[in-house]
């Protein structure tokens, strides 16, 4: 079984900045992708970014600049630095993590994202 802790969510002004962490615990494949989904009121779930354990990213066009996604393999803890945040940043933010090998996704409980204009 696989769990996924998420922390870092809070209120913030345009312009901040925020980090999110999301620890994974449990029976961990090396070979794993980690990433971060946003989910607004009334919206659909969407990819804000992904990395791979090789290191490889992959970021929505929405967020190209402003976040950075990054992770370390021997803590299985991936992170979202979000800076330039906006209004439209504003959701709950869940941590994904998929095993390739078996396409398993697990998901994280959410953490609110709040940014005021």
């Amino acid at each position: 079984q696989v769990q996924l802790v998420e922390s870092g969510g809070g209120l913030v002004q345009a312009g901040g900045s925020l980090r999110l962490s999301c620890a994974a615990s449990g029976s961990i494949f090396s070979f794993n992708v980690m990433g971060w989904f946003r989910q607004a009121p009334g919206k659909q779930r969407e990819m804000v970014a992904t990395i791979a354990s090789s290191g490889s990213t992959n970021y929505a066009d929405s967020v190209k600049g402003r976040f950075t996604i990054s992770r370390d393999n021997a803590k299985n803890t991936a992170y979202l630095q979000m800076n330039s945040l906006k209004p439209e940043d504003t959701a709950v933010y869940y941590c994904k993590l998929r095993f390739p090998g078996n396409m398993r996704d697990y998901w994280g409980q959410g953490t609110q994202v709040t940014v005021s204009s």
